[in-house]
């Protein structure tokens, strides 16, 4: 864990939510390939927070968002 409060505190809610997000993705009633298509989206979110971690929390924000607003299409 980062040694500032506040970049800590930012660690933990993009923990959090990137695990909430992952079970919402595996709980969707959509194709395989859609739920490996929105995973990766998931894993790049993650591979972002390593580097950046106000830009990982930013694009989580928006896929929860995609997902808040319907599905994705089903293939």
């Amino acid at each position: 864990m980062p040694d500032d409060p506040e970049v800590a505190a930012l660690f933990a809610l993009v923990a959090e939510r990137l695990k909430q997000a992952h079970a919402r993705v595996h709980a969707l009633n959509v194709s395989a390939d859609a739920k490996t298509a929105l995973t990766r989206q998931l894993l790049i979110v993650t591979e972002a927070a390593k580097r950046d971690l106000p830009e990982a929390a930013r694009r989580l924000s928006r896929f929860v968002q995609d997902l808040d607003e319907g599905p994705p299409p089903v293939r």
